[in-house]
């Protein structure tokens, strides 16, 4: 079972990957839909910390705002797909994951959404 984490602040994507201090964990079926949620709130916020989350709960996608480089190029190193510089609710954000539309850079704001 594939594993999604989305870094976040009150219901939306985080905007900084190394600020957050709440992550939601998506757990997606074989059929490619969601299987189950895990709310977590994060004793600080600690990019270190976050990546060791991703690696210890084996998450394979992280949807995320703003990233700096040096985590980004880690967590692909290690075989994680970093889809960075996402803005707008979380349940936007997953719905357009769900619908095979999701890409870094993408502002999910109200209907006029920004596909970068």
């Amino acid at each position: 079972m594939k594993k999604i984490l989305i870094p976040m602040y009150r219901d939306e994507v985080a905007p900084r990957f190394d600020l957050a201090t709440e992550a939601l964990i998506v757990s997606v079926s074989e059929d490619g839909t969601p299987a189950g949620r895990q709310n977590l709130i994060l004793p600080h916020a600690s990019a270190d910390e976050l990546c060791d989350l991703v690696l210890s709960r084996e998450i394979d996608t992280v949807i995320c705002g703003g990233i700096e480089e040096e985590y980004y190029h880690y967590l692909r190193w290690k075989r994680v797909n970093v889809l960075d510089a996402v803005a707008g609710t979380v349940e936007a954000a997953l719905d357009s994951f769900f619908a095979g539309r999701l890409k870094s850079g993408d502002m999910l704001f109200g209907e006029r959404s920004v596909h970068v």
